[in-house]
């Protein structure tokens, strides 16, 4: 009889914007990762996300931990597929966007058409 495994789910962090995501993703850039965001809907509401791994926490190889936020608008957004984050000494400044653009980390996003248990986030 073959066993069958199951999978965790994420330990779902809601942050307080948009804008604390892109901030982690282009920290994930400078370290030479190739970070993306996930974006889904669930419940007339627009779920933007990064996945991470909390390495080695405790017994476990990794925490699979899942940063996100929820944007009740869900045609905000709809056909841009970037987020844009430059941050210099004028501040930072975080953009969703169609493309990419000089001088500036391109962040891509990922449009999920089907939630997979693993992701099922109270929002």
């Amino acid at each position: 009889m073959e066993e069958k495994h199951s999978i965790e789910k994420v330990v779902g962090i809601k942050v307080s914007s948009i804008n604390d995501i892109a901030r982690f993703a282009m920290s994930l850039a400078s370290l030479g990762q190739t970070p993306y965001i996930i974006r889904f809907k669930k419940e007339n509401k627009v779920v933007y996300g990064l996945l991470a791994v909390f390495r080695d926490y405790y017994k476990y190889y990794g925490l699979p931990l899942l940063y996100y936020h929820v944007d009740d608008d869900v045609s905000k957004h709809s056909g841009k597929n970037y987020i844009l984050i430059r941050s210099d000494e004028a501040g930072e400044k975080v953009e969703f966007s169609e493309g990419t653009r000089p001088g500036w980390i391109a962040i891509p996003i990922l449009d999920i058409e089907t939630i997979p248990d693993f992701l099922n986030i109270e929002v």
